[in-house]
């Protein structure tokens, strides 16, 4: 008979004993996979500080600094910008459009962006420009097949 009085009591502090280490489960889960996410938040913070500081630096283009010569009056002049791999284009580009750009310095040469589109100016001899004007010469910048400019 104690046994029958006893037992609702046993069973019950079992009870209470497991649903206190389900909390305590559910509390160490939460802990867990609260400083997982920390953590992730943490790495991702640091991954995109690292992306930040491994933008790459602009180049150096300093050697193209001064007058280019195209075709059919077509001229490029590049003046050092208002930072280091930074330049100012002005060019005559066609016979009827011209203007000035802003530039920067890239592994492959002055990225700019003109009402045309992005270009690219790179460093390449009279016959890569496509210009029978130019086939020949040594010391050229092109921005696409039919532009290009070089030094005399």
């Amino acid at each position: 008979m104690r046994f029958v009085i006893l037992a609702p009591l046993v069973f019950g502090l079992a009870a209470c004993n497991t649903a206190d280490q389900a909390a305590q489960d559910t509390g160490n889960a939460v802990e867990s996979t609260g400083s997982a996410v920390a953590n992730a938040v943490e790495e991702g913070a640091n991954s995109v500080s690292e992306a930040v500081t491994n933008v790459a630096a602009p180049t150096d283009r300093d050697a193209w600094v001064g007058k280019w010569t195209g075709v059919e009056g077509t001229m490029l002049t590049i003046a050092k910008g208002d930072g280091p791999g930074r330049y100012k284009l002005d060019m005559q580009y066609t016979l009827d459009d011209k203007g000035s750009f802003e530039g920067t310095g890239t592994d492959t040469g002055i990225a700019f962006r003109r009402p045309d589109g992005s270009q690219v100016l790179r460093a390449t001899d009279g016959d890569a420009t496509g210009l029978k004007y130019l086939a020949g010469k040594k010391d050229c910048l092109t921005v696409k097949t039919g532009e290009g400019y070089c030094r005399d």
